[in-house]
């Protein structure tokens, strides 16, 4: 890389540069902080086109449709193709890149379900592509070290580098390549860090990236919302919105305005979860059942740990029965099952779906070993486990339905993750808060948890008190349920700090 080139040499986006854009594509997701946001990381980078008739240059105005809302911003880093590439290696990919600049991927959420992902026309209308307004010479640039910033009124929006793509630059170009000739002139809009929203006419939207190391700035690519004043015809589709798009249209559902059902990781608070460890499965189940819930357990499995008792959100795998040809495509390499237990974390427990088919083992000491390092709570299977001494010997709890030395082939393709599954009798969706020991392993409907934590540690209060007066000779006739008399006498027991006798 070198960094000869000076602000003098820079060359302004214009219409030729407009012009020379055969294709403009774009990535759907590419930075982690906006990954996070959308609650998923790709394993590979996936892409949409853009018409090159979006193209605008700073300065310009861009039209909110009539009779629409959700306009939104997308800061993001062009990349504008230098000489044709086809089939390129990712080493040698980024000598293809004539130069980078700044540009907006501005998107209008209510038409985005007309096209089936396409985006045609969500993101394609007139002027919703601005460049500029310098282009920097990609050869003068680290692209691992470029700064973006997104400012809306003056109010910084966005702010990141490409330390944060979860793909480089070079690896976008090589997988586009692949499939189609990448032409001097094309244009490739690399994906936006999170912090995009939402903007209304009167607004202005600017964007600069940087290489602040080479001295070399795009300037401010500025754009202002203007009302648009045609409404959609009645022989096309018509705005439409749900509080998905509102959701994505905004970043995330607090700035949308929409309450989301509560997740197993807001439900289950410290408070919580120390509550809910304090008592035992049988009281936790009690609970449950009061409210209906009585396929909540899962069952028939053994657990290495014996009464160690856990309890996190469920992650969650699932193993389809196998089929040679689909073994094939999804059983090797990076598959599923490694995907899921490379992302598990703390507060989480990994639950595999495998039909309760024992012939065969669902994961072996490394991958346990893996989980228990990523920080994860338990691993729970229906299914088989291999080198069960070396797991059960690892310092993660394991749940499982017995050992088997074969490998997944012989009974199992790893499918797919963190969708909803059954694992030992019992519906599990991703979020469910789990807890476990050899009792039993229970699933607790996040919204409830809270509830249920201060109802069982009442219960198992009371179930303290009448085992201690049974231990001392009481009858079970009117303790056990308490009748009005015993119930006093317990009042009185918790008023005094529920002392030993």
């Amino acid at each position: 890389m070198s960094s000869d080139a000076t602000a003098t040499d820079l060359v302004q986006v214009d219409q030729s540069v407009f012009d020379a854009a055969g294709k403009v594509l774009a990535v759907h997701l590419s930075y982690s902080s906006r990954a996070a946001q959308r609650g998923r990381t790709p394993a590979f980078p996936s892409y949409f086109m853009k018409a090159s008739s979006s193209l605008a240059a700073a300065g310009s105005t861009v039209e909110r449709p009539a009779g629409t809302e959700l306009l939104a911003f997308e800061g993001e880093i062009a990349l504008v193709i230098g000489t044709d590439a086809r089939r390129v290696s990712v080493e040698d990919a980024w000598s293809h890149v004539g130069s980078v600049t700044a540009s907006n991927d501005l998107g209008v959420y209510d038409m985005k379900y007309a096209d089936k992902g396409s985006n045609i026309r969500s993101k394609s209308g007139d002027g919703y592509t601005p460049m500029g307004p310098v282009l920097l010479p990609a050869a003068s640039v680290n692209p691992a070290a470029l700064r973006i910033r997104t400012w809306v009124n003056g109010e910084i929006a966005q702010d990141a580098t490409t330390a944060e793509l979860i793909f480089s630059f070079a690896q976008i170009v090589a997988d586009l390549s692949q499939q189609m000739t990448l032409k001097a002139g094309d244009v490739i809009l690399t994906g936006t860090p999170a912090g995009s929203s939402v903007i209304v006419p009167g607004d202005t939207v600017e964007v600069e990236v940087d290489d602040e190391a080479a001295g070399l700035s795009t300037g401010r690519l500025a754009t202002t919302v203007v009302e648009g004043s045609a409404t959609f015809a009645d022989f096309g589709n018509q705005p439409k919105i749900t509080d998905a798009d509102r959701i994505d249209a905004f970043g995330t559902a607090s700035a949308a305005g929409i309450e989301l059902p509560i997740t197993g990781k807001e439900a289950l608070t410290n408070e919580v979860k120390a509550k809910l460890l304090s008592v035992a499965t049988a009281t936790i189940s009690g609970a449950l059942r009061k409210r209906g819930l009585n396929n909540v357990s899962v069952d028939g499995l053994q657990a290495t740990k014996g009464m160690t008792k856990v309890i996190g959100t469920a992650r969650t795998l699932r193993y389809v029965p196998n089929r040679e040809d689909l073994f094939k495509s999804h059983g090797g390499g990076y598959n599923a099952q490694k995907r899921v237990i490379d992302s598990v974390g703390p507060g989480e427990i990994l639950v595999m779906e495998a039909r309760g088919e024992k012939g065969s083992g669902t994961l072996g000491d490394i991958l346990a070993m893996r989980t228990q390092v990523r920080g994860a709570e338990a691993i729970i299977t229906d299914g088989g486990v291999r080198d069960l001494d070396a797991v059960a010997a690892l310092d993660i709890p394991t749940f499982h339905n017995g050992a088997h030395p074969a490998v997944l082939g012989r009974k199992h393709v790893p499918w797919d993750t963190d969708v909803t599954i059954g694992c030992g009798g019992a519906t599990i969706q991703p979020g469910d808060i789990v807890i476990a020991d050899a009792d039993g392993i229970l699933v607790i409907p996040p919204h409830l948890a809270a509830e249920i934590a201060d109802e069982v540690v009442e219960s198992e209060r009371q179930d303290t008190f009448v085992f201690k007066n049974v231990s001392n000779g009481a009858e079970i006739k009117g303790l056990f349920p308490m009748n009005a008399d015993w119930k006093a006498k317990y009042n009185q027991w918790v008023a005094d700090g529920e002392p030993d006798f």
